[in-house]
C-alpha cells in the first residue's frame, strides 16, 4: 500500500499567518512537531514529541505559532489549515474556527455544514477550513504570545 508523505517544511509554509490580519510590525514563526506515543518503563506509555521533516497520513501533529511584536489596541491572527490536515483540537479554546472558507466563524459545536445530500449537519473537526484568534490589548502589549492546535494528517 502506498503511503503519501509530505515534507512538513510544505505543511508549516502554508501556516504562516495572513499579515494583513495582524499588520503593524508584529512577526509570526511557525513550528510542526509529530506526537508519537512509545512504551516506557513500569508500564507507562511516554509521549515523544518531534520535530517534523515528513507528515505521513495518520501523523497527529502539533502547530506551534509564535508571535512578536508590541500593538496598539490588539489584533487578529488567521490562520488557513492546510488541506492536507485535518483539525484535532485547540491547546486553550481560545480560537474560533470556520468551516466556509473563512467567511463565518464560531465555536465549532455552533456551526453547521450541508452535508452531500443538502441537508444541515453540525460541523465536524475535520470540516474545519480555518482558523482566527483575537489578540486582545493587554497581551498585544506585551510583545510575546503563542497559538497552540493539533491536526491530523489526512
Amino acid at each position: 500500500m502506498y503511503k503519501a508523505v509530505l515534507p512538513a517544511m510544505v505543511v508549516a509554509g502554508a501556516l504562516a499567518p495572513g499579515a494583513a490580519h495582524a499588520a503593524g510590525g508584529v512577526q509570526f514563526a511557525s513550528d510542526v512537531f509529530v506526537e508519537r506515543f512509545q512504551p516506557a518503563p513500569g508500564g507507562r506509555t511516554a509521549r515523544i514529541l518531534e520535530r517534523a521533516d515528513q507528515l505521513r497520513p495518520g501523523d497527529r501533529v502539533i502547530f506551534v505559532v509564535n508571535w512578536s511584536g508590541r500593538k496598539d489596541g490588539g489584533f487578529t491572527v488567521t490562520n488557513p489549515l492546510p488541506r492536507a490536515i485535518a483539525f484535532a483540537g485547540g491547546a486553550d479554546g481560545t480560537q474560533e474556527v470556520s468551516v466556509d472558507g473563512g467567511r463565518t466563524w464560531g465555536a465549532l459545536e455552533t456551526l453547521t455544514v450541508r452535508d452531500a445530500y443538502g441537508r444541515s449537519r453540525l460541523a465536524h473537526p475535520e470540516d474545519v477550513t480555518h482558523l482566527r484568534w483575537r489578540i486582545p490589548t493587554q497581551l498585544a502589549l506585551a510583545g510575546t504570545g503563542q497559538m497552540t492546535w493539533r491536526g491530523v494528517v489526512r
